[in-house]
């Protein structure tokens, strides 16, 4: 139970670093005359970090083992937040940016092997309440940043979350006290060798991108429009709200599912829809685009995840397959909102990048049926095993 609420813990302090900028961007652009395109790297540059530092996830577990990853990326995450409060110039907000991405890859890469060694046969279970987490961190940031504002200076509105990482840092040497500091077991390098593995990274990538996607752009969208920066705040909260409700229930019953497929198909079914929302009547279908993303991004996120984990036969495994589906994915998905911010400099609007991401779900659609459940991949040669 402890080690569950602490992973939970953990997930949320991986995105508050990102998810507060968009509901105050305005305010932050009218401080200090930022861009469209240098406001997308806030996003773009902590994702392309969790991306490229993503790829040590075998390395570091095998050198410093899961625990000290896992409590050193904290410290970087947790240090990259509290300096935004001194450190808010463009540059500053950049370098924090660049500092969190790094904090939250090494994180990401090597906790869910921590999960698959210790806790196997629950594994799916744990996967998403990890991402419940992340989506709950998400959220309680993207809706409070903008009152906080506010009340005060918007420096201290992006810096009060380092708390969380103070918070997870105490629950995570709880739970490590008794475990071994040192390396973990030799295991495997990136499976570069494997189309498999480039396969999941992929599918990864693209369902990434949409995330990170709406957590930039949609509420400058929504500001556009003519709505408040508090009001747009809490669109992308609700939407995290249905992110966090659709990982809870997934909790809940994903491991009846061995098949994963059908769920896929009925979560990408979900994003579409909201998608095509945001194109035809963005103001009057809100309610219903943030459900629908909310709920099929909720879903997929933890999806991708678990369908990794289902390809791995030993868990040493973990460090190298997951950094290289993170590591790739993430990288492909930092260049979402840094094409968006183009896009919206181009052509004063969002909508050709609302299409560009309807056309990405539509290729995840047509990439589910290979995520057969019978597959797996060997630690030895990185191929595929039935």
């Amino acid at each position: 139970m402890m080690f569950a609420a602490t992973i939970v813990l953990v997930g949320m302090n991986l995105r508050p670093i990102m998810a507060s900028i968009g509901p105050i961007l305005e305010m932050i652009q009218a401080d200090t005359g930022v861009n469209d395109t240098s406001a997308g790297l806030l996003t773009t540059l902590p994702v392309f970090a969790m991306g490229l530092f993503a790829l040590l996830g075998g390395l570091l577990q095998r050198t410093l083992g899961v625990e000290r990853t896992v409590l050193y990326g904290l410290i970087a995450l947790g240090a990259a937040t509290f300096a935004r409060l001194y450190f808010h110039e463009v540059s500053g907000l950049i370098v924090t940016a660049l500092l969190g991405g790094i904090g939250i890859a090494v994180i990401q890469a090597v906790l869910p092997g921590m999960i698959k060694r210790d806790h196997g046969d629950k594994a799916g279970q744990l996967m998403a309440l990890y991402t419940v987490g992340i989506m709950a961190g998400a959220m309680l940031s993207s809706s409070l940043v903008a009152p906080l504002s506010s009340m005060g200076d918007w420096p201290l509105s992006l810096a009060i979350w380092g708390v969380l990482a103070i918070m997870a840092l105490i629950g995570w040497q709880k739970v490590t006290v008794d475990s071994s500091a040192s390396g973990g077991a030799v295991g495997p390098g990136l499976p570069v060798s494997s189309g498999r593995a480039w396969y999941l990274m992929l599918f990864f990538g693209i369902g990434t991108s949409a995330y990170t996607l709406v957590l930039a752009w949609l509420p400058p969208f929504y500001v556009d429009l003519g709505w408040s920066s508090t009001a747009s705040g809490l669109i992308l909260a609700g939407l995290t709200l249905a992110q966090v409700i659709a990982a809870v229930g997934l909790s809940s019953v994903v491991d009846r599912f061995s098949d994963r497929r059908p769920v896929l198909y009925a979560i990408l079914a979900l994003i579409a829809l909201g998608l095509v929302c945001l194109l035809l009547a963005p103001a009057t279908l809100a309610v219903p685009a943030l459900l629908l993303l909310g709920f099929g991004i909720g879903g997929l996120f933890p999806m991708s995840l678990i369908i990794v984990v289902d390809h791995l036969q030993k868990a040493n495994q973990a460090g190298a397959l997951m950094g290289f589906v993170q590591g790739g994915g993430y990288i492909i998905a930092s260049l979402m909102p840094f094409v968006a911010g183009l896009l919206r400099g181009v052509f004063d609007d969002l909508a050709v990048a609302w299409v560009i991401m309807l056309i990405g779900i539509l290729a995840q659609l047509a990439m589910v049926p290979m995520l057969s459940p019978k597959d797996s991949l060997s630690s030895d040669n990185w191929s595929l095993q039935r």
